[in-house]
């Protein structure tokens, strides 16, 4: 499937998902802690059957790489920014949190510029500066 129709459904799945979040923490009465713990049990148990065909090439992956992914996506994306979404979901309105929450791109291609190695275009920066101008008039 073409990369863009599949960044497109994230887009979807993550704003739809994260009004249905937001519902369920307030109708709940839960914690922020408590619906990421839900969220991530549900999401382990769908990704550990859709990927059981792929178990067989972790050892191959090698330390480093396996060390990128925990910290990375287990730790910094997974555990820290799961915990402050959910606080922010919690503690205001979603047309809020939202557009701040998903500035995420922004951050990873600045990564990508500083640490990966990766161009710094006129169209980036155009594209950086107008989505910060968008979340900045969401937002106010």
């Amino acid at each position: 499937m073409n990369p863009q129709v599949l960044a497109l459904l994230t887009a979807m799945a993550w704003g739809i998902g994260g009004y249905f979040e937001k519902k369920g923490l307030h109708l709940g009465g839960l914690s922020p802690q408590m619906g990421i713990t839900i969220r991530t049990g549900v999401a382990l148990l769908i990704l550990g059957i859709v990927s059981f065909p792929q178990w067989k090439t972790l050892p191959q992956a090698g330390t480093k790489s396996i060390l990128m992914m925990v910290v990375g996506g287990g730790i910094v994306a997974g555990a820290l920014g799961m915990l402050c979404f959910y606080a922010a979901l919690k503690g205001a309105p979603l047309n809020r949190v939202m557009p701040i929450a998903f500035t995420s791109p922004l951050f990873g291609a600045l990564m990508g510029i500083l640490l990966g190695g990766e161009p710094l275009t006129w169209k980036t920066a155009i594209g950086t500066l107008l989505t910060i101008g968008g979340i900045v008039l969401l937002t106010i």
